[in-house]
């Protein structure tokens, strides 16, 4: 929106309205139609209300509205920060296995996997090898498949099971909520 404001009761600081004659809107939103800059300078003077542009200057004829200028930059700034609030930073977590994780490391981890997708976070799952233990790869393979098949009602999975350097990597992530 393009905004130029012509300040209340005082010399005004902004003089960029050039414009001989205006299309001015009230502080309800309703058209007053074309009136000259002057008159539209007295009106805002008269309810105590600022003289703001709303319209490029070389539209024809420039669109001008009286509004409490110091009030729409406080309401614009509080919207702003408050939909900064209400977005929720998405981080991604990382769970570390090794093909060989008995069963009561393998359920605690899962736990805390469950965990970080319930509250929302992406969950990154790498699977580490270890000298020749690369040579089985498909037992990795089959822990992450498990893990993808205990977590398949909560997760949906972004990145499939690949094999990068010495360890697989699987990325989970919560499942969108259908509206």
């Amino acid at each position: 929106m393009y905004l130029i404001a012509i300040k209340k009761n005082t010399t005004p600081i902004n003089n960029k309205i050039k414009a001989h004659e205006v299309m001015l809107i009230d502080q309800n939103g309703d058209k007053q139609g074309i009136v000259t800059l002057d008159d539209a300078l007295k009106q805002a003077s008269n309810s105590s209300l600022d003289l703001v542009q709303v319209s490029p200057s070389d539209s024809n004829p420039v669109v001008c509205k009286l509004l409490d200028y110091g009030k729409h930059l406080f309401d614009k700034k509080k919207n702003l920060t408050s939909s900064k609030v209400k977005v929720k930073k998405r981080t991604t977590k990382e769970i570390k296995f090794r093909p060989s994780t008995d069963t009561g490391d393998y359920n605690i981890k899962l736990k805390k996997i469950k965990s970080f997708i319930i509250d929302g976070d992406k969950t990154k799952i790498s699977v580490r090898f270890r000298g020749r233990e690369i040579l089985n790869s498909n037992l990795g393979l089959d822990l992450l498949n498990n893990i993808k098949k205990e977590l398949e009602d909560i997760a949906q999975v972004d990145q499939e099971p690949s094999l990068e350097g010495r360890q697989l990597l699987m990325v989970l992530s919560p499942l969108k909520k259908k509206n």
